[in-house]
């Protein structure tokens, strides 16, 4: 019964996410993974649903800061105005450089951000995994383009692998990236 609180506690903090019983699965990530080729700004194409991400022109930001760690500077068009959050990312085991953590606050923990696949020119696809107890998971997907518009091609592409990797994709949305400047 005990579990079970918990989970009733926890569901609403969740609504908006993508959830499933059991662990997180463990997806393949990019082999060779080279930091230095996927910095720069990449443009959020789609996504699974984020409680933290409902506005349009959705971007991320990523420069190398002096101590090594990574700058990730998120902003999004939401309510009529530039919504930034700025926050820290760090390759957290050297023989895995595509899985890096992310945090957001000094307060939290950093989270995954598994590079699943990139060229670095025009995509990349992008996982993130909240295991709460192994009891449910709670999935974060994201389809980046390196413009604001992917061709359908390389978006479906990116939906089929995160399929492949048993990551469900069915409330995936497409990101309004129109009117941006």
């Amino acid at each position: 019964m005990f579990p079970i609180f918990w989970i009733l506690l926890l569901l609403p903090l969740v609504s908006a996410q993508t959830y499933h019983w059991g662990p997180c699965p463990t997806p393949s990530v990019q082999p060779n993974f080279n930091l230095q080729q996927y910095l720069g700004t990449w443009y959020e194409i789609a996504k699974l649903p984020l409680s933290f991400e409902r506005g349009k022109c959705i971007q991320a930001d990523y420069s190398l800061r002096g101590d090594g760690t990574i700058r990730v500077l998120n902003s999004q068009f939401y309510k009529g105005k530039v919504q930034t959050v700025e926050g820290t990312a760090v390759v957290q085991d050297p023989k895995k450089t595509a899985k890096l953590g992310v945090s957001f606050s000094y307060f939290t923990p950093y989270g995954p951000y598994w590079v699943l696949s990139t060229d670095y020119v025009s995509g990349a696809v992008v996982y993130s995994c909240t295991d709460v107890l192994r009891i449910f998971h709670v999935d974060y997907a994201w389809i980046l383009g390196r413009s604001r518009f992917l061709p359908a091609e390389k978006v479906e592409y990116a939906r089929q692998l995160l399929a492949k990797e048993n990551i469900d994709t069915f409330k995936m949305s497409v990101t309004d990236q129109t009117g941006c400047d």
